[in-house]
């Protein structure tokens, strides 16, 4: 439509990829940069070796961060960064904890037991319930962008393990299938999490499933699957 519009005065493709990328880069003009005769020193060996090494210090560092450190411009510590060590940022993977080689080789049993029963039965999933409790914390989240680094061509992605706790936290217990969750309430404040407790919360499980799954109650094919990992010690 531009160039329908202005014919040979609209810009190229080319030049408005250019533009978006110096706009991007917080370079606001839109007046060609002077070029001397000589080529940029900005890039030297010098300069790449001291962006390596501040990215090698903290890998979270950003290209501000980075250009005040180093005095250099920030197209020159961009272009040092993604053209002379071909780095890019990635974003930590979230986990729930860093697992041990044991710990991973006992999930992974698990889930082949699992495959092999809904080799057996294809609706298998469809008809399991599973409960499991967790602290819900109150602290501020790192966001995707905080989280990520800068890393080279092949290197792992970097993992982050579950956020500081803070002392604000209430225990969420939640049932829940396939299809979505089917009971969720969270424990009153001061109130101990005990068998009688736990007895009346299944209680309030089965009528949610007879209200929420009417096809599992009637038929009475279902399966019920708790976390045996307690998120609070057992209590009498």
């Amino acid at each position: 439509m531009v160039k329908k519009a202005y014919g040979d005065a609209a810009l190229s493709k080319t030049r408005v990829y250019e533009w978006f990328s110096r706009f991007k880069n917080k370079e606001m003009s839109i007046e060609d940069q002077h070029r001397s005769e000589r080529p940029s020193t900005s890039r030297t060996d010098e300069n790449v070796k001291k962006i390596n090494a501040l990215v090698r210090e903290d890998r979270r560092r950003t290209i501000d961060q980075l250009c005040e450190m180093s005095g250099i411009s920030w197209s020159s510590v961009q272009r040092i960064l993604s053209e002379d060590l071909h780095m890019k940022r990635v974003a930590a993977k979230f986990v729930p904890r860093l697992l041990t080689g044991e710990q991973r080789e006992r999930r992974l049993r698990a889930c082949l037991e699992l495959q092999d029963q809904l080799k057996e039965d294809p609706e298998f999933f469809s008809k399991v319930i599973t409960g499991d409790e967790s602290w819900c914390y109150g602290y501020n989240p790192e966001t995707k962008q905080q989280s990520s680094q800068w890393m080279a061509p092949g290197s792992p992605r970097p993992k982050k393990a579950r956020q500081v706790k803070s002392n604000i936290k209430t225990l969420l217990i939640c049932f829940f299938d396939c299809r979505g969750v089917v009971h969720a309430e969270f424990v009153p404040s001061g109130q101990t999490v005990n068998q009688q407790f736990y007895w009346d919360g299944l209680k309030r499980l089965r009528e949610k499933i007879r209200k929420k799954r009417a096809d599992l109650w009637r038929t009475g094919d279902w399966f019920f699957r708790h976390d045996n990992a307690p998120a609070t010690p057992p209590s009498p």
